[in-house]
């Protein structure tokens, strides 16, 4: 029984008479809040409001004060975005990397390099969902985002989009500074007063402010070092850590649609389980008719992620099979200790295909850990970790060339940006992580036929679903222990994608704006 689901907004006359008389639960009134908020600081601006970093959070935050007459400084670690996308898609090329403008850093944020997906489950009382969509819409996203119950605009039309947002930034006062790096915050008393930053020619330059807002992102892991050198107040937080696994769209489309299968769009999916030892495993950034690609952003480590553009037209599908992880699997203490734990297993995934993109079957996957259980318990001691890493640091262009010229361990290739390798993923993931995705893929194999079949192919490693740590802040959005510091999206931890990190730039730009004058 596949039918599309409409919600319909209709104007009609004598509207509360219609409305007494209904019987029918499916019909109420139409609220629609729209997002009004008036500037009414009173603190006088003797300094500029600094924004470091110019992801969603960022973007929003410096695009409404420029709009109110605040004229912004942002600072952006990476390029502009026409500049990003040739670094990218060089590195996924060569495998050069670029650690300042990557697929994490740069215009637009991490999600400039992703599906583009803006549903969140933030609730919003006060329109700025409404607000962030229009916004998009006033710049060339297409106009379904606005009705549509899963929104998205892809990758392809997203870059479009932030720079036109940050041309009107510009033409109303603000100033970007691309390839410019945070590198130190200073204070007096507890109160931020200015901040020291690096520039793409490695000259250090200082900049006095009123207000600094972090809109750092997930991935800044030196800013964070700094920050917990400097005392801010840190905490580490939960997130999730897993692998990538593709499957043909036309699998995904068959299971959920059946015979409806070729009339209907690129068929998607949301999956959830708990496991037997009580942790969440679900599905996460889930990419129709996409990519997965090499989202690295540091040397010798590696790290994946998802990408669609509009029009979902690849022949593959993938997703984010995450399980939930916390301080008690650190292993250190510490507000880092979930960063540190990250970057161990991006390093084992670097080592283990020698800076390529790991891929294994589900098959064997699975086979390779129950026989592996049997004998031991540590994986990567059996294997001889210490070796493998020792040996990855090297690339592995014969392993390039084995690849190109189509050899490819008896499975199909994956649909990548960057070059990948068949490689054991069972050996580099903690125990509980291997048991959990096992248990949640043959789970999810019931509801979706095949998706725990041969078709399965994991990538790894899927380590940044969300910030591991959070910059705690107060009501006010400031840092609990630092004045003039506004720990902003989802590098703060406190948004979890595109549409929530967007509204938590605009809640900060209200703080700003009920404190200071324009």
């Amino acid at each position: 029984d596949i039918h599309y689901v409409y919600t319909v907004d209709v104007s009609v006359k004598d509207e509360a008479k219609i409305l007494a008389r209904t019987m029918d639960r499916n019909i109420k009134k139409a609220e629609r809040v729209e997002y009004s908020f008036a500037a009414k600081g009173k603190e006088p601006l003797k300094k500029r409001i600094v924004i470091a970093g110019f992801g969603p959070a960022g973007l929003f935050c410096a695009y409404m004060l420029a709009k109110a007459g605040y004229r912004p400084l942002v600072i952006e670690r990476g390029a502009d975005v026409d500049t990003r996308v040739k670094k990218v898609d060089n590195f996924w090329k060569t495998g050069e990397l670029d650690a300042n403008t990557s697929v994490q850093f740069g215009e637009g944020g991490a999600g400039t390099f992703s599906d583009g997906k803006l549903n969140t489950g933030v609730r919003d009382d006060f329109g700025r969902i409404r607000k962030v969509l229009e916004t998009f819409v006033e710049f060339g996203a297409p106009e379904d985002i606005l009705y549509s119950n899963k929104p998205h605009i892809g990758t392809d039309r997203l870059r479009s989009i932030v720079k036109g947002m940050r041309e009107h930034i510009v033409l109303a006062g603000g100033e970007i500074r691309f390839n410019t790096r945070l590198s130190d915050i200073i204070s007096e008393g507890g109160r931020v007063t200015a901040i020291e930053m690096v520039t793409g020619d490695e000259q250090i330059l200082t900049q006095e402010c009123d207000a600094l807002v972090l809109a750092i992102g997930h991935s800044a892991r030196d800013t964070f070092a700094m920050l917990d050198n400097r005392k801010v107040y840190l905490e580490s937080k939960s997130f999730a850590v897993g692998v990538r696994v593709e499957h043909p769209q036309e699998l995904i489309n068959r299971a959920m649609y059946g015979d409806m299968a070729d009339k209907l769009p690129p068929a998607d999916y949301k999956l959830t389980y708990k496991a037997n030892d009580g942790r969440g495993v679900y599905s996460f950034c889930m990419c129709p008719g996409g990519f997965v690609v090499n989202a690295s952003s540091e040397e010798m480590r590696l790290c994946v992620n998802g990408m669609s553009n509009r029009d979902r037209s690849e022949p593959f599908a993938n997703s984010a099979i995450v399980v939930t992880v916390g301080p008690e699997d650190f292993h250190k203490d510490g507000p880092l200790a979930g960063m540190e734990f990250q970057r161990d297993l991006e390093m084992k995934a670097y080592a283990l295909a020698r800076g390529l993109i790991p891929v294994q079957s589900f098959y064997d996957f699975k086979i390779r850990s129950n026989e592996e259980r049997d004998r031991s318990g540590d994986l990567s001691e059996i294997w001889g970790f210490d070796n493998i890493l020792k040996a990855g640091l090297d690339k592995a262009c014969e392993d390039i060339e084995e690849i190109k010229a189509g050899n490819f361990s008896g499975i199909r290739k994956p649909h990548c940006k960057g070059w990948y390798r068949y490689s054991k993923l069972d050996t580099i993931l903690p125990g509980f992580m291997r048991d959990d995705l096992i248990e949640a893929m043959e789970d999810f194999g019931k509801k979706i036929p095949g998706f725990d079949g041969k078709e399965a192919l994991l990538l790894g490693i899927e380590s940044r679903t969300s910030s591991p740590v959070r910059i705690k802040r107060n009501e006010g959005f400031e840092s609990v222990n630092f004045e003039n510091l506004y720990p902003c999206g989802e590098g703060a931890g406190y948004a979890g994608g595109i549409t929530s990190a967007a509204v938590d730039g605009i809640k900060v730009f209200e703080a700003l704006a009920s404190r200071f004058q324009a």
